[in-house]
């Protein structure tokens, strides 16, 4: 019986395709349903499903980032991508080895996709055919909708309510419904969940590195990796050191 993980930020979005997936593939099972990019990788790091479907737009790690990581952590997986009507992806998405469904996902949509899965079961995308996809992804105009990224925040630090440019941070750290912001300075209080600021964040600037850590790229130092597949971060202006969790280390592929 083959699996599969679902991930999809919009809950109502996510029940339909699950329902929708139970009659067009019954045997498919579903193992996990994912509401972000960073619990859709570690669930397909620790499932190995044979299909994932991914959201493109998810907060904090986009679709697009978690198959890149993929490719390295779950090989054997096929990747379907879940977009909004976007015809500058769905042009980069025909040239590469994946399939995609545009929302809302019609029946007769979806039974194609299954029957293209079945045929090349066992098949999933290379890492040539995503880094392709990722640069040709990252060439196009943000969407006009979409607001700009934060610039700064106000965290409190004791009695004191401290201005940060989001360029000082190092990382950010969940503290139950808190996030703690770090700088060169010390440490300051957001009361904003950490799934809440993902959403805001430049993601060219911001990466996730663990289901509780953010760091701002411009402060690591270097990626030391292990033989367990995780990881540590060096930062330039603190001492500690940060745990990326295995499924994340293929986003620093390359540093």
């Amino acid at each position: 019986m083959p699996d599969c993980i679902v991930a999809e930020d919009e809950e109502l979005l996510r029940a339909s395709l699950v329902q929708e997936l139970a009659a067009a593939w019954p045997e498919l099972r579903v193992v996990a349903e994912c509401e972000d990019g960073a619990a859709a990788l570690e669930a397909i790091a620790a499932h190995q499903p044979e299909v994932a479907f991914l959201d493109i737009r998810m907060p904090g790690l986009t679709g697009i980032q978690v198959a890149a990581a993929v490719a390295q952590s779950s090989p054997r997986t096929q990747v379907v991508f879940v977009t909004a009507y976007d015809q500058y992806a769905i042009e980069a998405f025909e040239k590469g080895a994946v399939d995609y469904l545009l929302k809302p996902v019609a029946r007769e949509r979806l039974q194609a996709t299954v029957q293209r899965l079945q045929a090349r079961a066992g098949g999933g995308p290379d890492q040539a055919t995503l880094d392709a996809l990722l640069q040709h992804l990252a060439r196009r105009p943000p969407p006009p909708s979409a607001p700009p990224p934060l610039a700064w925040i106000t965290a409190s630090s004791g009695r004191e309510t401290r201005l940060i440019m989001l360029e000082d941070v190092a990382y950010f750290r969940a503290d139950n419904k808190y996030t703690v912001v770090v700088t060169a300075e010390g440490e300051s209080l957001l009361r904003t969940p950490l799934k809440e600021l993902l959403v805001v964040l430049d993601p060219n600037r911001f990466r996730q590195i663990h289901r509780s850590t953010i760091v701002n790229l411009a402060a690591v130092l270097s990626v030391v990796r292990d033989d367990s597949g995780k990881g540590q971060l060096r930062l330039r202006n603190r001492s500690e050191t940060l745990p990326v969790s295995a499924p994340f280390m293929a986003l620093f592929r390359g540093m």
